[in-house]
């Protein structure tokens, strides 16, 4: 794959460029986006600012971040604190993804999304407020190894490390959950199946693939 260099904020230009012309693939009147990346990428920088340059363009953007909806510690943790096969598919709710974000931003839905629903430091219950994503606005879910798990997104973001940026850059006490990405890399291939893909060894000279 050709990467080519680029800022941050033109990236976010561009990509908000192609979201504002950008059509859902289900006819709906929502977008939905992913920014997808282990933890050391910092997904969650990126779409914010994606929101924000969706909002001055005058297009709400809702940000979720997937670790609101992992499993409580009873069920993340049920073989133990770094069971890396838990970590890799067990760890976040798929099912309270759809019910809850997903499904009501199908054609016809709600637009009511719950930006959240367990906390995973407290290990308690968010009980966050349902948010309103008015028609024409876009989802931005971030997280690790959201790919591969059929989410209709009209718009998949990879942040790339290599493994030994990966490696670098993961705290020790996050280093068990190496393998876990290293098999998502085998199975899933994220460079491939995302729509755009970003390489942020440094992340103060990012590079990218372009929109296709």
């Amino acid at each position: 794959m050709r990467l080519e260099a680029i800022s941050w904020e033109r990236l976010t230009r561009l990509v908000t460029d192609h979201l504002m012309g950008l059509e859902a693939a289900d006819g709906g009147p929502w977008l939905r986006v992913a920014v997808d990346g282990p933890p050391a990428a910092d997904t969650g920088e990126l779409a914010g600012r994606l929101a924000e340059a969706l909002r001055l363009r005058g297009r709400p953007g809702l940000v979720v971040a997937a670790s609101g909806f992992w499993r409580p510690a009873s069920l993340r943790f049920e073989h133990g604190r770094r069971d890396v096969e838990a970590y890799y598919d067990g760890w976040l709710d798929t099912g309270a993804l759809w019910r809850e974000v997903f499904t009501p931003l199908e054609p016809g839905g709600t637009g009511r999304v719950l930006p959240d629903l367990w906390d995973p430091e407290a290990d308690r219950a968010t009980r966050s407020p349902y948010a309103e994503l008015p028609p024409g606005g876009v989802l931005l879910l971030h997280g690790a190894l959201l790919l591969g798990h059929w989410f209709p997104f009209d718009l998949s973001v990879h942040l790339r490390l290599s493994p030994a940026a990966l490696a670098r850059r993961t705290g020790e006490d996050e280093r068990w959950t190496l393998p876990a990405f290293a098999r998502y890399e085998e199975e899933i291939r994220p460079g491939e199946a995302a729509d755009v893909v970003v390489r942020a060894d440094d992340p103060r000279h990012p590079a990218w693939s372009g929109l296709g």
